[in-house]
């Protein structure tokens, strides 16, 4: 596998689609702090990491309304292997009002719109809403 993360944001896109409660990944630091900031920002219900064989994983659950109405709208990938986008702590912009989240890598780990309070630039990751 080329892109752990386009990989694990394709596992919720299509969960979310299929309306599906549960699904597994494999283990990343990565894809864990993804999936953490996900949860702390209410996309997702939960989350826990299994090992099975010496084999980590992360058992994602995901999160609908009462009427099985979708958290999660949209995931766009923004940097690539093929291209990597980065951006300043000024240009990260507010998605859709506040009500999405920005997902960069910076040099004091994985932040969602944090970095643009905490003056950090990085590798622009995704976003969601």
């Amino acid at each position: 596998m080329t892109d752990p993360i386009a990989d694990l944001l394709t596992r919720l896109r299509n969960a979310n689609i299929a309306k599906i409660e549960k699904f597994e990944v494999g283990y990343s630091n990565i894809k864990l702090s993804i999936i953490e900031i996900l949860k702390a920002r209410g996309f997702i219900s939960d989350f826990k990491v299994a090992e099975e064989n010496k084999i980590k994983s992360i058992k994602v659950q995901m999160k609908y309304g009462p009427g099985k109405e979708r958290s999660i709208v949209n995931l766009v990938r923004v940097s690539t292997p093929g291209l990597r986008r980065y951006v300043k702590h000024d240009e990260i912009k507010r998605i859709r009002g506040g009500l999405g989240i920005s997902i960069i890598s910076t040099s004091k780990g994985i932040l969602s719109g944090e970095a643009r309070r905490r003056k950090l630039g990085g590798e622009y990751l995704c976003y969601i809403w």
